[in-house]
């Protein structure tokens, strides 16, 4: 288990671009590409740019202030929660730096494709060799998308649900995607309750939008993050209205028939691919 109180002075300049810092909130075990994961708080510092691509893995997306340009697709708006599937192409993207600066929430992950997330994506503040490695140029896998477009939800038109067994507790799901049935979902705990996160099977990553409380008796406040391996508890309690955004990751189960026919092949040197190979150099 991880339980990483906000620390808002870690923001580092570490997106290629150079013009969005990162804040990293949790980080999965770069070592094994199943498993590895990265959670990010970004903040854009200068107007964002970013080409057509799509990525070898999964990434959801948070606006917590402003919102993002998708391109053709148009805007993912603040508080809405995107996902954007391995292999999905969107873009261009271009957004202009506002007051206040926009801040957003980005997972990234291994898909139900079973590529994993390489090491090389998994930078982070003590990954020295992961930020000077020079990848190599390859052939790479990508998996053609399971979705037609980057998925888009509204959590302000879900209802909250009871949770039976926990008075004041109320559960939004938002989604189950992919063979692997990840999911998404907010937990809103009243004033004074109490609730207990389980899961046989699924990794939880858990971010506090709004509110105080405690995870196994660690203060935790807004953007206060847990991480929960399957089959470990966490005991939640709300000092004040909490209201926690988790997404559930099962196992990655390799399928019984692999089909070459659900990738395709270009040459690049990692995980993402850029419509126009040109765009690849961010100079």
């Amino acid at each position: 288990m991880k339980i990483a109180p906000y620390d808002e002075n870690a923001f580092k300049m570490d997106h290629p671009r150079g013009t969005v810092s990162f804040n990293y909130l949790l980080m999965g075990d770069r070592s094994k590409p199943f498993e590895n994961y990265r959670y990010i708080l970004g903040r854009n510092e200068a107007d964002f740019q970013m080409p057509r691509h799509c990525h070898t893995f999964e990434q959801i997306r948070l606006p917590v202030v402003g919102d993002m340009n998708l391109g053709e697709q148009g805007f993912l708006r603040e508080g809405e929660v995107g996902y954007f599937p391995e292999g999905q192409t969107y873009g261009p993207q271009d957004d202009k730096l506002e007051d206040p600066k926009q801040l957003q929430l980005v997972l990234q992950f291994g898909g139900a494709s079973a590529l994993g997330m390489s090491a090389g994506r998994g930078r982070g503040p003590a990954n020295k060799e992961a930020q000077a490695e020079q990848r190599p140029i390859r052939e790479q896998r990508f998996p053609k998308p399971r979705y037609n477009a980057v998925v888009i939800s509204n959590p302000a038109h879900f209802n909250y649900l009871p949770v039976a067994g926990w008075p004041g507790v109320k559960r939004k799901p938002i989604g189950t995607y992919t063979e692997r049935q990840f999911w998404i979902e907010f937990v809103k705990l009243d004033a004074g309750a109490e609730w207990v996160s389980e899961s046989a099977d699924a990794r939880r990553l858990t971010v506090v939008l709004g509110g105080k409380g405690t995870a196994e008796g660690t203060e935790i406040s807004w953007m206060g993050a847990v991480e929960a391996d399957p089959g470990e508890k966490v005991r939640y309690v709300a000092t004040e209205e909490l209201v926690l955004y988790t997404v559930g990751l099962p196992p990655i189960v390799q399928p019984v028939e692999p089909d070459d026919d659900k990738f395709t092949t270009v040459v690049t040197d990692g995980g993402i691919r850029f419509e126009n190979p040109k765009d690849a150099d961010p100079k």
